[in-house]
């Protein structure tokens, strides 16, 4: 299973579309196996989700995300985690343990990523 998060470094970002990087974590068997960190390649509208499902992405996890980003992933049949917070490894850690739910926290005005960052 790939599991990619929405990063600022090694944290959950706030908003999906601005974070700095997307890590993306192979599981097997309930435990990482692999780890990579891949830079953002720039926001654009609905260009990101199929650029992380192109890429083999099964779910992805993220501080807040913008209701096209979901409906595209919806489409492509990611499974979209939003209102995690923290270290990014630990909540991939969390969601294969069963414990990380999504807060259904969608974005609604996502130009500024400081709108989104508190969710």
């Amino acid at each position: 299973m790939k599991i990619v998060v929405a990063a600022m470094g090694d944290v959950v970002a706030g908003h999906f579309g601005h974070c700095e990087n997307f890590i993306f974590f192979d599981a097997e068997n309930g435990k990482i196996v692999a780890e990579d960190s891949v830079p953002n390649p720039g926001h654009r509208p609905g260009f990101l989700p199929n650029f992380l499902a192109d890429r083999g992405a099964q779910v992805i996890i993220s501080g807040g995300m913008g209701g096209g980003a979901v409906d595209i992933f919806n489409e492509r049949g990611v499974e979209v985690i939003v209102g995690a917070q923290g270290n990014a490894r630990a909540a991939v850690e969390s969601y294969l343990r069963g414990e990380l739910i999504s807060t259904g926290s969608i974005c609604h005005e996502h130009e500024h990523a400081d709108e989104c960052g508190e969710h």
